[in-house]
């Protein structure tokens, strides 16, 4: 069953308009999170907010937003300075520009959502806009507020819907270069190459979600099972496991890895 709906408003392509409403394509509600509590007794913690200086507790009609135009001299921003700089896309998609979806690299994909029409009315305008883009194989480029600040987004046709990739900005992206620059060059020998390209085939599959499967979640899971079952107690400890040796040649290592797994297979 579909979560609620996150965000309710309009997609708009010149003259044509449709209402729409997009959720968030992934979720993490299922995953364990824990309280900090008060170990005498078991009660929650509660954070609040103090007066660096004082100590004193802030009262929420008292707390305001500040930035450090220079260090040491804070400059308060009211509510009101803020919605005054507010863009018009709090409800509206306008999408403004179109470019090959192969053209945007990689880092600057943040989170997908899904787009949908929000009622009868508007599906043909929704599918008009859908198809044209998937005709012509390109997405469509725009600013949206989400999150209580304004994005740029992508709109990717997807079946029957688009989904909308939120973009993050050309300053929050770094440069590759800086980090692999000095990366050796030179090319590996042929024969390390050959067997490396030997042993991935034999790991080779379809894609699976159970293959990105979170052990951890699964691990605390059972461990608040058992918890909640017997009450607290402490688990024995297995030990440090030893350490392989370390391995000397790359050739041996693949070469090994190899002949392990097709016994494996049998």
């Amino acid at each position: 069953m579909p979560d609620r709906t996150y965000w309710k408003g309009y997609l708009k392509l010149s003259l044509v308009t449709c209402p729409v409403a997009m959720s968030p394509a992934t979720s993490e509600s299922e995953k364990v999170r824990f309280h900090t509590l008060n170990r005498q007794t078991g009660n929650r913690v509660v954070s609040r907010y103090v007066d660096a200086d004082s100590g004193k507790p802030v009262e929420p009609d008292d707390q305001a937003k500040g930035y450090e135009a220079e260090a040491g001299r804070l400059v308060i921003i009211e509510d009101e300075e803020l919605e005054a700089v507010r863009l018009d896309t709090v409800r509206t998609i306008d999408i403004d520009a179109f470019v090959p979806r192969d053209s945007i690299p990689w880092i600057y994909f943040d989170s997908p959502h899904y787009l949908v029409p929000d009622d009868e009315v508007g599906e043909e305008a929704f599918s008009v806009i859908r198809d044209a883009m998937a005709a012509t194989k390109m997405v469509g480029i725009s600013r949206v507020v989400l999150y209580r600040r304004e994005r740029a987004v992508m709109l990717e046709p997807r079946d029957h819907g688009i989904v909308l990739w939120t973009l993050r900005y050309g300053d929050e992206v770094r440069d590759e270069k800086n980090y692999f620059s000095g990366i050796a060059k030179e090319k590996p020998a042929p024969e390390l190459l050959s067997l490396a390209q030997k042993f991935i085939a034999t790991k080779t599959q379809d894609w699976s979600p159970d293959l990105v499967k979170d052990p951890v979640q699964e691990h605390l899971l059972k461990l608040i099972a058992s918890k909640k079952r017997k009450g607290s107690r402490k688990s024995a400890g297995s030990g440090e496991k030893d350490r392989p040796a370390n391995v000397v040649n790359l050739f041996d290592a693949l070469k090994k890895s190899l002949q392990e797994d097709k016994s494996l297979r049998g």
